[in-house]
């Protein structure tokens, strides 16, 4: 539906004047004025891309009107929440308001031409209609507004060219092709004009075929013939009404519609007054013309309308020209009286004819009429028919793109219900697999509640012993304290003391008042802090109140750490009685569970470090189990007791459940010595055979140093590890069971140290290998490979680094600790104090103070290491 705005109104044409000159009546010619006929300018939504057509055409206007003509196309998809969507599929209001939304952006713009035109000075008005085909939309507001003049792009800007002579545009050639003959089109392009469509010939007018007799001035004489005179007189009235008819039917062409509004006036001035007003009402706009709500003429005209005027025209064609044919006789003749009777006669019988032929003119006219409201009303229906039809295609196309989504939607969920079966049967495969493991690991955990019911009937009665052991411990502690008072110095010389004894104030001074922010673990025995004790750095370990620990491990982890000494052993710096607490150097890097978690986010250990840890321990274990004159099983050996220093050299810690083993004179070397105990330490890397009879032997620290290795292995928890890497090795699955974190593993390698773990982890003692013969053989070569070689001691080939004065560069004899906290040569770190140095040799920082202190400890293990080299 076309909407315009209000127009002006046109000027009419004015008929023709006759006035009365000496006897004589004058016809004077019409006085017209042109219908001041609008300029059309068709636009786009974009006012950048139509500006230079609009402005050509007012500059081109020769002063006439500029009418803004658009099409407006809805959008077919709308934006909705980030997402574009068909129409269709939106609910009706939400269709509206963006419909709404869309009409006032379009309104917008067309405002911005009609500002153009104003700053232009022109007058203008705007037309839109809304249609899915912009093309299609100038055509038929061409037709029915009977556009003469229009102008419209050809081509984009910039398509245009020099050479540009032809249409490019679409829009342009079907509007070209289609638009109705009337209308005078012009193509612009980029301000340049392309091409001018011109009108067709207009059919001419009827006047000029049937144009009206002029007053005959001859006189009729009684002697002329009467028939010929009749016959005359009926072609004047005949010719007087066809050529009325035909330029009423000729004016209400489309093609010409100026002359519905004010039609010229070719019957003169000598018509009665009923006649004038029949005349008037004839040319009245209500009749002529259907006016829109805005004010502006509609030139289309019903078939009723074209009727009414043919008939009202048709009968005053008749009686003028019987009267202006009476009145062309001589007034001579008429003044006379000289026409006889049968003259008259005869002429009221022309007249007589003459009326039934304007009756029969009238009918053919009415039959006229109607025929084209019929077919106006036929081809109204067949535009309706077709425009259902094409919406039928439409509705008939989007049901079968419908119909394709929905085929292309049932085809994509067959694949998927074909994966989905894939997947179901994979996951019935592995339901009956772990349904197998369930029912084995079902019957393992039979047996293990068995072997626990029995471990805790065995506890109970190792409790019971404990209490009683508990008493004689205390007699024995104080028979011990006893003797050593009695002994005095005779043991200090025959062992020496290689720790000092430290107040419990200096302890507190130490700790702070025992701060929880330098707390650094927490164990069985108790906790540990970090202190600085006679400027030395050191790990000090309390004894809770409630631990299971006492005075007697506290004894027992002293006369141990006290009296051996080994690179891959901690070092015990000193301890402080009357509160049993013990002083321990300090390792940075904490402990091996610490690392194997990747705590606080340090980087994991590379595969060769992991292999010398193990080669470590295994060397700290064989010099355990073969120390003289006692060996010493730890019974307590887990990643969390391995402490790692700056380099990532393993320690051995925690020595408070260890046990010292005594073979009897007379036993053999196969006798297999053991200590029956109650079972203390971590369940998981706990020797079974210790679990079921309380005998601790050497070879339960070979179980637990076996799940230890399955941990460098793999990188995953102890519990259930045994089960996991004997499965892996059965099916050839131990390369995804190796922790990636470590690097890559040599496979060859790994599958010998995971073989090797699990000969330790045998259930029957008996069958675990022998760490020196057999374990120290297979990692020491690994060692070698990955760098760095061990004795069965467990010392370094070469020296090891922190035997080496960092100024002297020499192994060290008289070790002292500066206030920097690194070790030096007595001699050497005296003379760089009394050369006038007041800072470190290592940090180049000042030195706090100039003491210095005995590092005793390192002292000892410097004398063992020059013993054995």
């Amino acid at each position: 539906m076309a909407v315009v705005s209000p127009v002006p109104a046109t000027t009419q044409r004015m008929g023709s004047v006759r006035r009365v000159q000496e006897g004589e009546i004058v016809e004077e010619p019409n006085q017209a004025v042109v219908v001041d006929e609008p300029i059309y300018v068709a636009v786009s939504k974009e006012v950048k891309e139509s500006k230079l057509n609009l402005i050509w055409a007012i500059q081109n206007s020769g002063g006439r009107r500029i009418c803004i003509l658009h099409v407006h196309v809805p959008a077919t998809k709308i934006p909705l929440m980030g997402a574009m969507f068909p129409a269709s599929s939106l609910k009706e209001q939400e269709v509206r308001a963006y419909r709404d939304i869309e009409r006032q952006t379009m309104h917008k713009t067309l405002d911005e031409y009609l500002r153009i035109c104003q700053r232009m000075g022109v007058q203008a008005e705007k037309v839109h209609i809304e249609m899915d085909n912009i093309e299609k939309g100038i055509v038929e507001l061409v037709s029915e507004r009977g556009i003469q003049r229009l102008v419209m792009g050809a081509a984009s800007d910039r398509s245009h060219s020099r050479r540009m002579m032809d249409l490019k545009s679409k829009k342009a050639i079907f509007v070209c092709e289609q638009a109705p003959a009337f209308c005078r089109i012009q193509f612009i392009c980029k301000g340049h004009l392309i091409h001018t469509r011109d009108l067709v010939q207009q059919v001419p007018n009827s006047e000029a075929e049937h144009p009206v007799l002029p007053r005959s001035q001859s006189v009729i004489t009684p002697g002329q013939n009467q028939t010929s005179h009749r016959r005359e007189l009926f072609r004047k009235v005949r010719s007087a009404n066809d050529g009325a008819v035909g330029g009423i039917m000729h004016d209400s062409s489309p093609d010409n519609f100026e002359g519905f509004s004010t039609p010229p006036n070719r019957l003169g001035t000598d018509l009665s007054s009923d006649e004038s007003d029949r005349l008037s009402r004839t040319r009245s706009p209500s009749a002529l013309s259907v006016c829109s709500d805005s004010g502006a003429v509609d030139p289309m005209l019903s078939p009723n309308s074209v009727s009414e005027i043919a008939e009202n025209v048709a009968e005053l064609t008749l009686s003028h020209a019987i009267k202006e044919d009476l009145h062309s006789s001589p007034p001579s003749v008429l003044q006379d009286g000289g026409m006889n009777d049968t003259i008259y006669d005869q002429l009221e019988l022309a007249m007589a004819e003459a009326e039934r032929a304007t009756r029969n003119a009238y009918q053919e006219t009415y039959r006229r009429g109607k025929a084209e409201k019929e077919a106006i009303e036929a081809m109204r229906k067949a535009k309706i028919s077709e425009s259902l039809y094409v919406e039928e295609l439409n509705l008939r196309k989007r049901a079968e793109e419908e119909l394709q989504k929905e085929k292309e939607q049932l085809q994509n969920m067959k694949i998927q219900r074909d994966k989905v079966k894939e997947e179901l049967q994979l996951a019935l495969d592995q339901k009956s697999s772990l349904e197998s493991q369930i029912a084995s690991s079902e019957l393992m955990i039979k047996e293990y509640e068995q072997k626990i019911i029995s471990a805790v009937d065995l506890l109970q009665s190792y409790k019971n012993e404990r209490d009683e052991l508990q008493v004689q411990r205390d007699e024995v502690l104080r028979e011990a304290t006893e003797l050593r008072k009695k002994q005095g110095e005779a043991s200090g010389t025959r062992t020496p003391q290689l720790f000092s004894e430290f107040s419990f104030l200096e302890i507190e001074q130490a700790t702070n008042n025992f701060d929880q922010s330098l707390k650094i673990g927490e164990g069985g025995y108790g906790s540990i802090f970090k202190g600085m004790l006679r400027h030395t750095e050191v790990a000090i370990k309390m004894l809770h109140s409630d631990s299971m620990q006492g005075p007697l491990e506290f004894q027992q982890e002293v006369d141990v750490l006290s009296k051996l000494r080994h690179p891959n052993l901690i070092t015990l710096v000193g301890a402080c009685p009357e509160s049993f607490t013990l002083i321990y150097e300090y390792l940075p890097n904490g402990s091996l569970e610490d690392r194997l978690v990747c705590k606080d986010n340090t980087p994991p250990l590379p595969w060769q470090t992991r292999i010398r840890i193990a080669a470590e321990l295994c060397s700290a274990l064989i010099f355990l189990h073969s120390s003289k004159p006692h060996r010493i099983v730890h019974g307590d050996l887990k990643p969390s007791n391995i402490l790692l220093d700056a380099n990532l050299i393993s320690k051995l810690s925690d020595f408070g459940i260890c046990r010292i083993l005594s073979r009897r004179e007379d036993s053999t070397d196969n006798t297999t010595e053991c200590w029956r105990t109650h079972p203390k330490g971590t369940f998981v890397y706990m020797d079974p055979e210790f679990l079921a009879s309380g005998e601790l032997t050497p070879k339960s620290d070979v179980y637990s140093f076996g799940v230890i290795l399955m941990r460098l292995l793999t990188g995953r928890p102890a519990l259930g590890i045994t089960k996991e890497v004997s499965y892996a090795l059965e099916t050839g699955k131990l390369k995804s069971l190796l922790d990636p974190l470590a690097g890559d593993w040599p496979f060859v390698q790994a599958e010998q140290l995971a073989r090797l773990a699990m000969r330790c982890c045998e259930m029957n003692r008996k069958n675990r290998p022998d760490l020196y013969s057999d374990v120290w053989r297979v990692l020491d070569p690994m060692t070698a490979s990955s760098g760095g070689t061990l004795s069965p001691s467990g010392l370094y080939q070469q020296t090891p680094s922190y035997f080496i004065c960092p100024i002297f560069q020499e192994v060290m004899r008289d070790p002292h600790v500066a206030a920097d906290g690194f070790t030096y040569e007595a001699e050497a770190i005296r003379g760089w104090l009394d050369s006038g140095h007041d800072d470190s040799p290592m940090t180049n920082s000042k030195l706090a103070h100039r003491n210095l202190v005995p590092n005793r400890a390192l002292k000892s293990a410097i004398h063992d290491w020059l013993q054995s080299h």
